[in-house]
């Protein structure tokens, strides 16, 4: 199963809005065939494994498969691989996990159990939840996941101001921004603050593009997002929508049709809405289908997700820089506001460059995808 959730984490980035999933057969003791989930709406792994048996010349009859999620039993995009794994005939099926969406959860290990192939479930659940952490809880709750991601320096400044440092304007190394285009093409909604755009006019899409495109959106309470920018500009290629307030939208109407006129779109929080701006704009995105939220946003705007509860996983990328009075948007001072510690389990560390990159899960996302606490 280790082998199986390995050939899974490739997938990561390839396959959205599907979780990524990783198959291994064995029989007598050896590895006859193996394969994953390559690209969004290809072929599921077990389909891939069992191709590999017959391209090797293995008979996957009356071996052990290994699978990192229930096989689907519904008719997608591609065929149901249970029918696939009755017709080889394997004697027993071990799944890491139920898949918790509603077309399956345990409807798939049913079928496989009636057809008389023993199945076992939870070899390594936790690493199979951990995996799919966005998938299991959209799946489950019906509610995006929300990863807030920032580079900065090691005395915690977003940004760089004044003269080139090293040749560029970047916090973070070159490894280290490429990662983050990873983590682009496996969100399906990416957010920022109107400041952001009014500083950098991004694009905010991910390179090389694999899959679904991203939503890209901007909050914008006072609906300051320049005309010309390149989000507004390429709204027809890349889906935009501008969260602002009823408000605004009445006082520059013509920035409002300008953005629906370039096909992007306008979402209005309105005056009568009680409750949370954030918590509107989340229901909103997950009734749209957006399973995963990348929050790229300034210090504000991150420090309001983590203030509202809403942060799932957070990555930060530490650059070996220290700005000083060159660096500006610090998010200490803006941490400083939270009034309870925010825990983080589950902490990865891994190095792009000179970079470090910590990843962790907060307490909320723990209960969310059902995995204990780490110690």
């Amino acid at each position: 199963m280790g082998s199986a959730l390995r050939l899974a984490r490739r997938g990561i980035g390839s396959v959205e809005p599907n979780p990524a999933v990783g198959c291994v057969i064995v029989k007598g003791g050896k590895v006859i065939g193996k394969g994953r989930h390559r690209k969004f709406g290809g072929p599921h792994a077990e389909i891939n494994a069992l191709e590999d048996c017959k391209k090797s010349g293995n008979d996957p009859r009356v071996a052990r498969m290994y699978v990192t999620l229930e096989p689907c039993c519904h008719r997608g995009k591609t065929g149901p691989c249970t029918q696939a794994i009755i017709s080889a005939g394997p004697a027993k099926v071990f799944v890491a996990m139920i898949d918790p969406s509603e077309h399956a959860c345990g409807k798939g290990i049913e079928q496989l159990r009636k057809s008389g192939i023993e199945v076992q479930v939870g070899i390594c659940e936790t690493e199979a939840r951990l995996l799919n952490a966005p998938f299991i809880k959209y799946a489950s709750t019906g509610k995006c996941w929300v990863t807030l991601k920032w580079a900065q320096s090691i005395d915690g400044k977003l940004a760089i101001t004044g003269p080139r440092i090293s040749g560029s304007n970047w916090i973070s190394g070159e490894k280290s921004r490429k990662d983050v285009h990873k983590l682009r093409r496996r969100a399906a909604g990416i957010l920022v603050g109107v400041n952001t755009v009014i500083a950098d006019d991004p694009l905010l899409t991910a390179r090389p593009s694999r899959g679904k495109k991203a939503t890209r959106i901007v909050l914008d309470g006072q609906l300051r997002i320049p005309p010309d920018s390149k989000l507004i500009n390429t709204a027809k290629r890349h889906p935009l929508l501008v969260y602002t307030r009823e408000g605004a939208v009445q006082a520059r109407p013509k920035i409002a049709e300008k953005i629906t006129k370039k096909c992007g779109e306008v979402l209005i929080y309105p005056q009568t809405q009680g409750g949370s701006y954030l918590h509107f704009l989340i229901d909103e995105l997950s009734k749209r289908g957006i399973g995963h939220l990348l929050v790229e946003g300034g210090p504000k705007v991150l420090t309001s997700f983590l203030k509202e509860g809403l942060a799932d996983e957070i990555i930060v990328y530490i650059a070996p820089k220290i700005l000083g009075a060159q660096g500006c948007a610090d998010i200490t001072e803006q941490m400083a506001e939270l009034t309870q510690a925010i825990g983080l389990h589950y902490v990865d560390m891994k190095r792009f460059g000179d970079d470090i990159r910590l990843t962790g899960l907060t307490t909320r996302a723990i209960g969310e995808i059902s995995v204990p606490f780490s110690k």
